[in-house]
């Protein structure tokens, strides 16, 4: 898996296309979308409404992938099925990192145990041990990248620090 290309976002009324401006380090969004225990994921239904709502998830930096589950019933889940297009974006709102990309349903069951076992590894101490099956009895979605965003929400940093990463795999 290549490494995403940090590039300067379209953001110059806001003191981005300064000189001293330079991109963060992937890495540095990595271990943020890594370590982060709830993330916001948009969706948008068919007519257009967006929906946001909180989730568990993992990130996965090995694949580049971000893996989150729920009900098969929920709108999460019938939006994707009319619009893959989403938005993930950690907690935090200050170091700020959001990934814009695909959901697809994990459908291959080998897929499903390697994401089980990150998602119990990250989250087990929590939950009790029928954790595995309650993701299996829910819809789980795998989200490719394509572009992700970050900000830093401090006034000596914001301007030359905002990094857009494009994904080329």
């Amino acid at each position: 898996m290549s490494t995403p290309i940090g590039e300067r976002p379209a953001m110059s009324d806001y003191g981005v296309d300064a000189p001293e401006w330079r991109a963060l380090p992937w890495e540095w969004a990595g271990e943020r979308l890594t370590v982060n225990r709830n993330y916001w994921v948009v969706t948008v239904s068919a007519a257009g409404q967006p929906h946001a709502l909180p989730v568990w998830g993992v990130w996965h930096e090995g694949d580049h992938r971000f893996m989150f589950s729920c009900s098969p019933a929920a709108a999460k889940a019938r939006h994707i099925a009319d619009n893959p297009r989403v938005a993930v974006a950690i907690d935090d709102t200050v170091e700020c990192v959001s990934v814009q990309g695909l959901a697809a349903p994990i459908t291959d069951r080998d897929r499903l145990e390697v994401w089980i076992e990150r998602y119990v590894a990250k989250y087990g101490n929590e939950v009790g041990d029928d954790f595995p099956e309650f993701v299996r009895a829910h819809a789980a979605f795998e989200v490719t990248p394509t572009v992700a965003f970050a900000v830093i929400e401090r006034a000596d940093e914001f301007a030359l620090r905002a990094t857009r990463w494009r994904f080329d795999d």
